[in-house]
């Protein structure tokens, strides 16, 4: 089995398959893994596989390798598109996550004013107003809904603290807009039990939900790298291609990551 753990404070460039060339912001701690999720499909492995014990960055050391690594990039002649904050874990877990985010924008501000600010999060934490009112600040809001059923949540993401889907939905709604949906499509199995949940029981209800949330963007994928179980497989693209549709037919726009 082959995981990804990123380097921290600050990695890539790399080209991401949805956001163009994007320098990694990660707040989690080098060489570890921490999230409030522990995703059977995650590239970067089970939570239990990659525990440590080193710190995680100050908003000193972000800015501060930010900068140089801006620096070096300028000398290259590369132009991020985008600093997405993402990494081993959850980004919004980080006890200084609103003073890190104010930090970020300054030094792109400074150094590529036209470089968005996005995020890839798995929304446990927008129950938080700090967190909600930092997030309003992105340029893509992207957050984490895979499904409205508890039972594939609970198999699949597998949250590590309280979560309830239908306070998701409420909390997703309430950034009037300003929110990026990103959902994993995905089929194969786990112990035995499909996981595939791109069948009708699942998309209808899904889309049921976006229609609450009203999100500016719908993005859809599926596993493009090892995952740390087995058995899982990618969704069929002409299957994703007909949830798309349907997403664009209530009336959102959607893109497609295969």
């Amino acid at each position: 089995m082959s995981t990804i753990i990123y380097p921290s404070p600050i990695f890539g460039p790399i080209h991401s398959r949805r956001l163009g060339i994007s320098l990694g912001i990660n707040l989690l701690p080098e060489g570890g893994k921490l999230c409030s999720f522990d995703c059977v499909y995650c590239e970067c492995g089970l939570n239990s596989e990659h525990r440590t014990h080193n710190p995680l960055p100050s908003a000193d050391k972000v800015e501060e390798c930010l900068k140089r690594k801006l620096q070096e990039l300028k000398q290259e002649g590369i132009t991020p598109d985008v600093f997405t904050f993402a990494g081993n874990g959850e980004p919004t877990l980080h006890p200084h996550f609103p003073e890190v985010v104010d930090r970020v924008i300054k030094v792109r501000d400074e150094y590529c004013p036209n470089a968005k600010i996005s995020i890839l999060s798995n929304a446990t934490q927008i129950k938080r107003p700090d967190i909600r009112e930092t997030l309003m600040k992105f340029d893509n809001n992207i957050q984490k809904l895979d499904t409205v059923s508890p039972i594939y949540i609970n198999k699949v993401d597998r949250p590590q603290g309280h979560y309830d889907v239908e306070e998701q939905i409420q909390y997703l709604a309430s950034f009037n807009g300003h929110v990026i949906i990103q959902t994993m499509f995905m089929d194969g199995e786990l112990n035995g039990e499909s996981v595939c949940n791109t069948t009708p029981a699942y998309v209808e209800p899904y889309i049921e939900a976006l229609k609450r949330i009203q999100p500016s963007k719908v993005m859809i994928y599926t596993i493009d790298r090892e995952t740390p179980i087995k058995d899982l497989l990618k969704a069929n693209p002409e299957v994703l291609d007909g949830i798309a549709e349907q997403i664009r037919k209530a009336g959102f726009e959607c893109s497609v990551s295969y």
